[in-house]
């Protein structure tokens, strides 16, 4: 029998892509969650464990006897610290699937010191947003130690969002007031100045596409929270941000046996010093589905050892990043230029 491995928020729709890729590599998940109704339905023969995260005794039940804990429960900026303070109380490795910029914020801010002075492990945005970015800016940075520039391009083919991606983005947006965001001169920046429209050209066969420039994700900070840079651009193709932003655009249909929807993308980084460039390039199809696969085989690593350091870290200054985007086959696809 494999580790057992907690998913909080496991009944949602990326929690049970989470589960569903914990057994298929041999862990024993723990789904945990609020509804109790739901998460017995969701998972007959599971030890099922209803948690609450404003109730810590109820979290520290939840966790008792695993070896780690994914949270993939929504908003984080609600569910993040209260699991994070759990599994610090469990001592076991926490990751989360957490796509809000302030969430991820937070994480760093306000548990850096503790987890490194335990000892502990907190990866946070482990996921398609935040962790695959910074994954392939870390392996296309190579062995520069600073750069001036990274941009993070994304071309989906469509963004049908989950009602977790609508409601993060609500909290999100009442964060900060309605301002945007950006990582720009070194530093986090809020500001009221309206995207910018311009083409990137994509490796092919994708090609010139139309995007939305300063379209900030979570790769604003996981990425500098480790590589020396002045600024991460992030972009954002038109068609998925008309998709995001409507709200008659439905929630993700299955397009097969494993539930994955039919959605593809793209995701393509650019780092620059000075005239020099490198890149890296990931594609793959369902960037919730994609996201199991990313925060399991960050538990594994955690797990058996092969971090590069403690604390707080996201995806990659913890991980080999050239070697974890290969262990990501066949779930992602990795070109290097």
């Amino acid at each position: 029998m494999g580790s057992t491995v907690a998913v909080y928020g496991a009944y949602g729709h990326t929690g049970r892509f989470v589960v569903a890729e914990l057994r298929a590599r041999g862990f024993t998940p723990l789904p945990s969650g609020r509804d109790a109704a739901r998460l017995a339905a969701a998972f007959p023969g599971l030890d099922a464990r209803p948690a609450s995260a404003d109730d810590p005794a109820s979290l520290d039940r939840a966790l008792a006897g695993a070896d780690a804990v994914i949270n993939a429960a929504g908003p984080f900026a609600a569910t993040g610290a209260p699991v994070v303070e759990a599994a610090l109380r469990a001592g076991i490795p926490y990751v989360d699937v957490a796509a809000e910029i302030e969430a991820n914020a937070d994480t760093f801010a306000h548990f850096a010191d503790r987890a490194r002075a335990a000892g502990a492990v907190v990866v946070p945005a482990m996921a398609f947003f935040g962790g695959l970015g910074d994954l392939l800016a870390t392996t296309a940075r190579g062995d520069w130690t600073s750069a001036d520039e990274v941009h993070v391009a994304y071309a989906l083919s469509t963004w049908h969002p989950t009602e977790g991606t609508r409601a993060s983005g609500r909290v999100s947006t009442d964060r900060r007031a309605g301002r945007r965001v950006r990582f720009t001169g070194g530093a986090l920046e809020y500001h009221d100045e309206p995207l910018s429209t311009l083409d990137w050209t994509f490796p092919e066969p994708t090609g010139t596409r139309r995007v939305l420039g300063r379209f900030s994700m979570a790769d604003v900070v996981t990425i500098p929270s480790h590589l020396d840079v002045r600024d991460v651009h992030s972009y954002m193709t038109v068609e998925a941000v008309t998709d995001l932003s409507s709200p008659d655009t439905p929630a993700p249909a299955p397009a097969d046996a494993t539930g994955r929807s039919a959605q593809t993308f793209v995701v393509d980084v650019v780092v620059r010093s000075g005239t020099e460039e490198r890149r890296a390039t990931a594609t793959g199809r369902d960037i919730y589905a994609v996201t199991a696969p990313l925060a399991v085989e960050a538990v594994d690593r955690i797990l058996k050892g092969k971090t590069n350091t403690t604390g707080v870290a996201s995806a990659g200054e913890i991980f080999d990043a050239t070697d974890f985007l290969d262990a990501l086959a066949p779930h992602v696809t990795v070109e290097r230029h």
